[in-house]
């Protein structure tokens, strides 16, 4: 079954008007599957194969000339050799859409398009499914707590698969072979240590030092796993506004993951009814919500201009986004029933920032209510914060 993915809009947009198409996301996010969908008519090509790759990394001219008229190239992060030679490729034939690249680590394939193909290129990010695309296949779980555990990526969606299994592999795969490729960490067994320590803290505020301290390494080992986990999709951090309304602001960002099946595995939870009764789920579902919220904006072709606010005093809304002249308040509440105290730190903020604020709360029943000018929403309605539904 194919999921029909809101991003293919933004590659054919970006087709028409710049001659290089670049898509990075992390693996099995459904990249290829959504290219070669969008694009039918190029030929493909993935660097992950031996034989290519060889062929790409010894004669990357006459490689690049076998496709001359444009491909797709799949992991093309495998060979930078390459974004050289497509400069001068792109730059004589002088038509858009002619290649279109996937990688799955963003550091490698990012930085090879900052020296060599910058304003040759489109570059969009894809995730695994978002909440509007399995709505619109019929596919979305019923409950936000199966919707936590489930996660995001394609294949739980497409083949069954069970979460529990899939994760499991999913992370013993990422573990091996994605960490060495974008960053040469000797002890996996210490990394993936610090990855369940990252999972710990899922939607609390990050002290590096306290982190690597837990893992018993440097602040700059810690720091540049960090990185890693960043680079291949896993994790982000979300940092502090700038605007403090003359309050002192915290200046530590939050970490999240880009999608809670992974956090969940991680975690140790194993079914769904665990979710309950665990003491990070409110952390869990908030890091689903802040994602989504980044997804959503992500598959429209926008940066994520995505925030936290904080003062010293613990006042706090958890997410705020920044949209044209306005921004975008969004508190986020795990609890299925609606209670009078989530609007608190909502009320608080609209105080400071006046009528440029659009307040929603986010919980995780499913009613769509408002009261005291808030927009309170359940989960199932997230997109709606950015298609102006409500």
């Amino acid at each position: 079954m194919y999921i029909e993915r809101i991003l293919a809009k933004q590659l054919k947009d970006s087709a028409a008007a710049f001659p290089v198409v670049a898509l990075t996301g992390p693996r099995q996010s459904g990249k290829t599957t959504l290219v070669r969908h969008t694009f039918p008519q190029k030929k493909y090509v993935t660097l992950e194969d031996l034989d290519t790759r060889a062929f790409a990394q010894k004669d990357p001219r006459g490689f690049l000339n076998t496709y001359g008229t444009g491909a797709i190239l799949d992991e093309v992060q495998r060979v930078p050799e390459l974004f050289s030679y497509l400069q001068g490729i792109v730059d004589e034939a002088k038509h858009a859409g002619q290649f279109i690249l996937t990688g799955s680590q963003n550091f490698l394939l990012h930085e090879g398009i900052i020296q060599t193909l910058a304003g040759r290129v489109a570059m969009h990010t894809l995730l695994p499914f978002s909440i509007a695309e399995l709505q619109r296949a019929g596919a979305l779980p019923k409950t936000s707590r199966e919707y936590l555990f489930q996660g995001t990526y394609p294949r739980i969606y497409d083949d069954r698969v069970s979460p529990r299994t899939w994760y499991a592999n999913y992370l013993l795969t990422y573990v091996e072979r994605d960490v060495r490729q974008v960053k040469n960490v000797s002890d996996l067994g210490a990394f993936q240590q610090f990855l369940k320590m990252c999972a710990g803290r899922i939607g609390s505020l990050l002290n590096l030092s306290s982190l690597a301290h837990d893992c018993g390494i440097t602040h700059n080992t810690a720091r540049a796993w960090l990185s890693v986990l960043e680079a291949s999709f896993v994790v982000f951090l979300l940092r502090p506004h700038h605007r403090n309304f003359n309050k002192r602001l915290v200046k530590m960002p939050k970490l999240y993951f880009y999608d809670t099946g992974i956090a969940c595995a991680l975690l140790g939870i194993e079914r769904t009814d665990q979710l309950e009764t665990h003491p990070l789920t409110g952390g869990i579902f908030e890091s689903m919500v802040v994602a989504e919220l980044i997804r959503g904006r992500l598959n429209r072709g926008r940066a994520p201009n995505i925030y936290f606010w904080r003062d010293k005093s613990g006042h706090e809304v958890d997410c705020l986004i920044e949209d044209h002249q306005q921004l975008i308040s969004v508190e986020i509440k795990a609890g299925r029933t609606m209670v009078e105290e989530y609007l608190d730190g909502l009320q608080y903020w609209r105080s400071l920032s006046g009528d440029r604020n659009i307040p929603f709360l986010v919980y995780g029943g499913t009613e769509r209510q408002k009261r005291k000018d808030v927009h309170v929403i359940g989960w199932k309605h997230i997109p709606g914060i950015l298609q102006d539904e409500l």
